[in-house]
């Protein structure tokens, strides 16, 4: 991709590696399609590192606003399937 990711400079080199994976996954949910288990998981992980709403909110925008890939209409989409199916979505 050609842009940064949001990412907050008070986070740990893990916490920052957690959240581009997660970001990666909400991208290849737009190209490939991401098992739902594993951006749920990522998804939980990252919640774990942004715990607030407003904070959420800021970051999944600011990610929209560079990538075009919407986070929270990924995980609205990936919490209505079930277990084992993939998320796949469209622009």
């Amino acid at each position: 991709m050609d842009f940064s990711y949001p990412i907050s400079y008070e986070w740990s080199t893990e916490e920052v590696v957690d959240v581009i994976a997660f970001y990666e996954a909400v991208e290849m949910s737009y190209s490939k399609g991401v098992e739902r288990d594993r951006l749920l998981s990522l998804y939980r992980r990252f919640k774990e590192i942004v715990p607030g709403k407003a904070d959420e909110r800021n970051l999944a925008n600011e990610y929209e606003e560079l990538s075009g890939f919407s986070v929270y209409r990924t995980i609205k989409k990936a919490k209505e399937m079930q277990p084992g199916e993939k998320v796949s979505m469209s622009k």
